[in-house]
This record gives structure tokens, C-alpha cells and sequence, in this order.
């Protein structure tokens, strides 16, 4: 069976709060970056992800190193204050983020590009209509 691991942390960017979830599985780790207006309580993390985690949009996959299990507990006390007293993300997420921006600002390039094509195109039959309106001899 596959091991999946989720990573959900909440820190300040002036002047928004910013919840990054970072999904590891089969050695790579795809990113999201949710941004929450005020400061968000635990349970209200918590309940906002159980109902929008299906709809989150996630970065292309960014090969991840595998962590290794330490089974002991002050280690794990130890690495998670030293977790929580880091703010920001890590470069792998950075580099994941980024990804899906040049992803989504390719998207919408091939979409405003159709967008302007189809204009055009309607804009021609118009003229070609008001052409041939005009010399049908009324």
C-alpha cells in the first residue's frame, strides 16, 4: 500500500493569512496555496479542509527526498517546534507553486487567445453580412 503524507501549515503574509498543504506520495510532492483572510482557528482549518480537500487544485508533482520515521517522541516534539517557529515555505513547495503559476498562466494564455480568435471570427461574418446586405439590389 502507497504511504501518503499531508503537510497543512498556516503562517502570516502581510496582509493575508496563507495555508499551504503539501501532498507527498511515491516520492514526489504536489503543493497548494490557499489564502484565508483573517486568522484562522484550528477548528476552522480543520473543518474548512475536511469539506475543500477534493476541490483543491494542486502543483504538477516536484520530486521529493523520502523522510525517515523516528519513532522517537522527543525527536518528533523537537522537529515540530522547530516547524512551527519557521514561517514561510519550503524551496520544494516554492518550486511546486511555481509550476502550477506558469501552468495556470499558460491556461489562460491559450484561453484569451481563443477568446480573441472567435471575436474576430465574429466580428468577420458580421462585416461579410453587412456586405452582402448591401448589394442584394433593393
Amino acid at each position: 500500500m502507497d504511504k501518503v503524507s499531508l503537510t497543512f501549515r498556516v503562517f502570516f503574509e502581510d496582509p493575508f493569512w496563507i495555508g499551504i498543504v503539501e501532498r507527498i506520495s511515491d516520492g514526489t510532492m504536489e503543493v497548494c496555496k490557499i489564502t484565508f483572510g483573517m486568522e484562522p482557528k484550528d477548528y476552522e482549518v480543520y473543518d474548512w479542509l475536511l469539506k475543500n480537500y477534493y476541490r483543491l487544485r494542486f502543483s504538477p508533482a516536484v520530486k521529493a527526498e523520502a523522510k525517515k520515521e523516528h519513532t522517537n517522541p522527543k525527536r518528533r516534539q523537537r522537529e515540530a517546534r522547530m516547524q512551527t517557529a519557521v514561517s514561510g515555505i519550503g524551496t520544494k513547495s516554492q518550486q511546486a507553486l511555481s509550476l502550477q503559476h506558469e501552468q495556470l498562466k499558460e491556461e489562460r494564455k491559450v484561453r484569451t487567445r481563443e477568446q480573441k480568435e472567435a471575436e474576430k471570427e465574429a466580428r468577420f461574418e458580421l462585416k461579410q453580412q453587412k456586405r452582402k446586405e448591401k448589394h442584394r439590389g433593393r
